[in-house]
């Protein structure tokens, strides 16, 4: 049996990872900011990246540290740069002075483009962070991630039920399901291969105009796809910060990565076959992912 250590647990991916690890046997540390309902064989850790002493605790005993914790959407980019890499060099360094050797790090694929996004710059800074440490580690960069229990994507499944799809100009995309995505992190965690980074979707290409579709056969409406102007799509970032302030999704640092014309992972940098394969279809996932939105009065 094994106990992981995982930051960023109670978020979307994080509970997922959980669940994961439970059923599979796996003992689990948790980091938690809020208190949260007892679940067996999951102890939670209240602090934060920011509290060392928490962190200490956090990784205590435990064989392997999966590091989720991150920030998707900040002010500025010194709040990036924070929760991103210095959050990451926190957990590092209590994962060292604690002697474990194992550490899985979530990253994202906009480290690939880090010049688009204080968020992609502040993602590749956590992995370097990573990857100059001596742990035996592996980074995992993951397409975008859906399923039931998502509140990133949500905005574009009301607009489905709209009829329409404000899109980013033409490119590719991909996604992952997050059941797919944290039975590869459980994989990863048991898995003692040094230093390996992958980037990860379900491996089906698609234009921003054929996910729109996707989605509008999930939530039972025929869609048209409108592609807006780099300029455009910025201007509604704006709008968007200025009527949701905190709570927007499209804002501006997500506007300026949005427009890159290929998010889909590098099939050099896939995991291989015999490792993991994606087992959730797109069209299964989005339309599980629409009915948990309808169930939880969010559709």
């Amino acid at each position: 049996m094994t106990t992981l250590a995982i930051t960023g647990g109670t978020g979307f991916v994080g509970r997922r990872l959980i669940a994961h690890a439970v059923s599979n046997g796996h003992q689990v540390r948790a980091l938690t900011r809020r208190a949260q309902p007892s679940e067996p064989n999951v102890r939670w850790i209240a602090g934060a990246l920011d509290k060392p002493d928490a962190l200490a605790e956090l990784v205590r005993g435990a064989d392997v540290v999966v590091h989720v914790a991150g920030i998707v959407s900040a002010i500025d980019p010194a709040a990036f740069t924070a929760g991103n890499v210095d959050g990451t060099r926190a957990i590092v360094a209590a994962t060292l002075q604690e002697g474990i050797a194992r550490f899985v790090h979530v990253s994202s694929l906009s480290a690939r483009e880090p010049q688009l996004s204080a968020y992609g710059a502040s993602k590749l800074g956590g992995e370097q962070v990573v990857a100059d440490s001596p742990l035996d580690w592996s980074i995992v960069r993951p397409s975008g991630v859906y399923g039931p229990g998502d509140m990133e994507m949500r905005d574009m499944f009301r607009m489905a039920q709209r009829g329409v799809a404000l899109l980013p100009p033409p490119g590719r995309v991909s996604l992952i399901a997050v059941d797919d995505l944290a039975r590869l992190l459980l994989i990863l965690a048991d898995r003692a291969v040094d230093r390996e980074m992958f980037e990860v979707d379900d491996g089906q290409v698609l234009t921003h105009a054929d996910l729109a579709r996707l989605i509008g056969r999930a939530v039972g409406q025929r869609v048209m796809p409108l592609h807006l102007p780099a300029a455009l799509l910025a201007l509604g970032a704006r709008i968007d910060r200025r009527l949701r302030g905190a709570g927007a999704k499209l804002t501006p640092d997500r506007a300026r990565y949005l427009v890159h014309p290929d998010w889909t992972a590098d099939p050099a940098r896939r995991p291989p076959a015999e490792l993991w394969t994606p087992s959730i279809d797109l069209a299964k996932g989005l339309s599980d992912t629409a009915a948990w939105y309808r169930a939880h009065g969010l559709l």
